[in-house]
């Protein structure tokens, strides 16, 4: 915390507490009593009405109060859709904030900005997820961001999608460090160090069972970047051309991994970056015939051999 944030924090503590001895603020703000002796003289000489008594310690002037935040219609708008998102999508402690802080930011909208925020609501929705998209276990996310605060390792099962033909899952037990928490596509993932991999691994929420914290603790490494993990280790590439017939849909609806596209005679050829084949399978399978992969080679053969099993699946029926 910089002084400037340090500075508004002792205030808004005196404001909630009254009376506050130097050893209490600097326990709480983890400085030295010196350092607070000379952040309550600055507060002083920039006007803020600090009184001190022995014994008691530091207060403000009775009466004095922050004046409330002022917010434009946009700025409004903007914090009460986050705390939407995080409505629907966080657990249900976040929930609970997120509406706290709903109720908190239009008490102090003038009524006039209050009744054009109501307005803009009216003709703005911000929906995100369906009850089927909601994480089927929630406490999992609870669990996981007590543990990324705590430094804590986590262990867990954890069911993971066949890398071959077959849509198994392969089941493991792993212990792991958990650097960050990152929504992508209706799905919570977990970055973390995987001790059973050696190496950073993302994992699904949704696919993780039997979470526990244990004892042990961990050191996030200092250039850990949640953002360079997530899309720097896309190096994959993927080329597939989709029939005119679907390019305006394509684009309508991209897929997260793709990076570029090209209108050419025979239609739109998309670039992809993804980490595995898997990312893309289910996706490209969508479009039927109307996509051509045209690289690499091992994906264009995972998807004629899933042709040949959807044709399997229905040869029985046919005359």
């Amino acid at each position: 915390m910089n002084r400037t944030d340090r500075l508004l924090a002792i205030v808004l503590e005196l404001q909630a507490k009254g009376w506050l001895r130097a050893e209490d603020l600097a326990a709480h703000f983890e400085i030295s009593k010196r350092t607070i002796y000379r952040d309550m003289q600055a507060l002083g000489e920039s006007g803020v009405p600090v009184i001190s008594s022995p014994g008691q310690g530091y207060s403000l002037m009775e009466g004095y109060f922050l004046p409330p935040l002022n917010f434009t219609t946009d700025e409004a708008i903007v914090l009460l859709l986050g705390s939407d998102f995080m409505a629907q999508n966080f657990d249900a402690q976040y929930q609970a904030a997120a509406r706290s802080s709903v109720r908190k930011i239009e008490a102090v909208l003038t009524e006039k900005l209050r009744t054009e925020v109501r307005d803009l609501q009216m003709g703005l929705r911000f929906i995100l997820v369906n009850p089927l998209d909601a994480p089927t276990h929630p406490g999992v996310l609870q669990q996981i961001r007590r543990a990324i605060i705590q430094r804590k390792t986590i262990h867990f099962e954890y069911h993971a999608r066949s890398t071959g033909t077959s849509d198994h899952a392969k089941t493991t037990m792993r212990d792991a460090d958990p650097y960050a928490l990152i929504h992508v596509e209706k799905a919570w993932h977990l970055t973390a160090y995987c001790h059973l991999r050696q190496d950073i691994r993302h994992f699904r929420l949704d696919r993780i069972e039997h979470l526990k914290l244990l004892d042990k603790t961990f050191i996030r490494p200092i250039d850990f970047d949640s953002q360079r993990e997530e899309f720097g280790n896309l190096n994959l590439i993927v080329r597939a051309l989709f029939s005119p017939n679907v390019a305006r849909w394509v684009l309508e609806e991209p897929s997260f991994y793709a990076v570029s596209t090209e209108d050419c005679a025979e239609g739109l050829i998309v670039t992809f970056k993804t980490r595995h084949e898997t990312d893309l399978l289910d996706w490209l399978l969508k479009w039927g015939r109307n996509v051509r992969v045209l690289e690499p080679e091992s994906l264009r053969q995972r998807l004629i051999e899933e042709a040949h099993a959807i044709l399997q699946n229905y040869e029985s029926l046919l005359p």
